[in-house]
């Protein structure tokens, strides 16, 4: 007998939005949809409410508004987190504000984009942060890099990084993805995440964002 030839489509990008603006909600929500290997999944107008729904605890990523009523958004994220760890979560804000772009990301936020973002890099943002990336607005990245340096050090290394552990951070904080600094170093995805894991334990952190935060604050990458 003969087998079928057919093979299964990839699974969707699935996307969940929390934002007040039932506009902008929409909007975006109409966006995803339209674009091929992308969908929204559930859409929410405040964390509280998200917390609430379990439905769209799968999605790979969620696009959170910064200025909720009730919980804001930049201090929602660690509990949407620890409710839906397999979810990146994307924060989207009106303006670049510096004490909220830090708590976010210090709470659990892989990136930060300004609402005024084209659609067509807010999709690109939303794929790089599926995979790993922490995609932000140039606008945002500055800031960031500036709260990081000024932030006093943590704890002492373990070891020194090697080269090739340095090489990636660099690659992190450009904003690649895991699967892009593999691709630059020439390495396999595994491998990455082996370093990673070692940096971790190395710089006594538990995060890429926090990663990145430590080695630019010790003026390991500039």
């Amino acid at each position: 007998m003969i087998g079928s030839t057919r093979s299964a489509s990839p699974r969707p990008l699935s996307v969940s939005i929390v934002e007040d603006d039932q506009t902008m909600r929409e909007g975006i929500a109409a966006l995803l949809d339209g674009t091929p290997g992308m969908c929204c999944v559930a859409r929410y107008e405040s964390v509280e409410e998200a917390l609430r729904a379990p439905g769209d605890r799968a999605a790979d990523v969620m696009l959170l508004d910064i200025n909720l009523p009730g919980v804001s958004g930049s201090k929602g994220v660690r509990l949407l987190r620890e409710q839906r760890p397999e979810t990146e979560v994307l924060m989207l804000s009106v303006y670049a504000d510096q004490d909220h772009v830090f708590e976010s990301i210090c709470n659990g936020a892989v990136g930060y984009l300004l609402k005024k973002t084209p659609p067509d890099r807010l999709v690109e943002a939303i794929r790089d942060a599926a995979s790993g990336g922490a995609p932000m607005s140039p606008e945002i990245a500055r800031k960031v890099v500036t709260l990081f340096r000024k932030t006093a050090p943590s704890e002492p290394m373990s070891e020194p990084l090697t080269p090739q552990e340095l090489r990636l951070l660099h690659l992190l904080a450009d904003g690649h993805s895991y699967q892009a600094a593999g691709e630059r170093l020439e390495i396999s995805l595994n491998t990455v995440r082996s370093y990673i894991r070692n940096v971790y334990e190395k710089l006594h952190v538990h995060s890429k964002n926090e990663a990145v935060g430590v080695a630019l604050r010790r003026g390991l990458i500039t």
